[in-house]
């Protein structure tokens, strides 16, 4: 049986990884400043993490959510006192389309409406109805199209408006900052403006921070740059550390049924144990400062690059928009300096590494770069 291909895949395999670098089968050394789309959160078997999910798998893998798990209302709590969202309930699930999946539903539940507000260039997910939030025809099939999603633009209040006066629409989802299409940020000023429209239609807010979350923008969340506070929040990625899991973070506003939600894997023993490392890890460290203090470092570097139409971006979640002139970067930062990065079309560079990145090796990146363009 061969692999269903839907990835291009690169003609390299990492075999092995340690904080920031990665090895391949061949013994070649790379320095990983992608994280495998933001996952890698606290670095790569971090002795910590590695040593919490082999005790609990020594211990117990696994059993359902028909029984009590303290490892759970343990990273509850854990995950409460470090986002500043103490008051809310968490939700544990497996994967960020899931995230927010439930979040969609939840709102509708609470609301009694069907309607969704997403934005233009969304990435929510490739699951069913995330999929439907997603501003991308090319991955929607048409089991996928319902009509309960409507677009407008980001950082447009007036296009809001016009959409949630209808009193239709279950909920807005927005992301912390756009990751898939290129790193683009809704303002503060328009992350309070949504807030307030939010409140005045009986609209829930819900924070997409799959992907700008834990503590990669400087803060624990992206939109908590705006002051505000969303109804409900979707963590994925770096919540594991590499371990799939998702969780929802709920208002004690909206109230639970039996039957609501469910999952099977969703907060097993495992998921946990690595989640609440990746916490206990990020707060020893001083992590959600460190992605704040490198990712100015990276800011004044790259500031007046002669390669970069523009730099976007918080912290340790950046975009670099390429000048024309320099499209193909990427590769070599790959194959000749041996840098992993990410992309968004061909034309922007994203950078979303662990949060443990040094300005050392930061600084190696940068002096790579500007060899190359030279």
């Amino acid at each position: 049986m061969n692999l269903f291909e839907v990835y291009k895949l690169w003609d390299i395999e990492p075999v092995k990884g340690l904080d920031t670098t990665l090895w391949d089968k061949d013994g070649n050394e790379y320095t990983d400043l992608y994280g495998g789309h933001a996952v890698i959160s606290v670095g790569h078997c971090h002795p910590h993490y590695v040593e919490a999910l082999t005790r609990q798998a020594a211990t117990l893998g696994f059993y359902s959510n028909a029984v009590k798990n303290s490892l759970q209302t343990d990273l509850a709590a854990k995950l409460g006192r470090a986002s500043g969202y103490d008051d809310y309930a968490l939700f544990l699930c497996n994967s960020g389309a899931e995230a927010n999946e439930n979040a969609m539903k939840l709102a509708s539940f609470a609301t009694g409406r069907a309607k969704i507000l997403a934005f233009s260039k969304a990435f929510h997910g490739r699951t069913s109805g995330a999929v439907e939030a997603t501003d991308n025809p090319k991955i929607r099939a048409p089991f996928n199209v319902s009509g309960h999603v409507t677009f407008v633009p980001l950082n447009d209040l007036e296009a809001v408006d016009k959409e949630l006066v209808s009193g239709s629409y279950a909920a807005v989802i927005v992301e912390g900052i756009q990751g898939v299409a290129g790193i683009y940020e809704p303002d503060d000023e328009f992350l309070r403006g949504l807030r307030d429209l939010c409140d005045k239609t009986g609209t829930l807010l819900i924070a997409d921070e799959i992907q700008s979350g834990y503590g990669r923008t400087g803060l624990f969340y992206a939109h908590q740059h705006a002051g505000v506070r969303a109804d409900i929040i979707t963590s994925a990625k770096g919540m594991a550390n590499g371990f799939p899991i998702g969780g929802v973070l709920i208002a004690p506003s909206i109230k639970p049924q039996y039957g609501m939600l469910g999952t099977t894997f969703g907060g097993n023993h495992l998921a946990c144990a690595a989640a609440i490392a990746v916490l206990e890890i990020m707060e020893a460290e001083n992590l959600v400062e460190n992605a704040a203090r490198v990712g100015d470092y990276f800011k004044e570097a790259f500031t007046g690059d002669k390669a970069i139409k523009e730099y976007r971006g918080r912290g340790l979640m950046i975009g670099l928009e390429l000048k024309e002139e320099y499209i193909g970067l990427r590769d070599r930062l790959l194959f000749e300096k041996h840098f992993f990065t990410g992309a968004a079309g061909p034309g922007v560079i994203r950078l979303l590494p662990s949060l443990t990145l040094s300005e050392e090796t930061a600084g190696r990146f940068v002096k790579a770069w500007k060899e190359l363009t030279a």
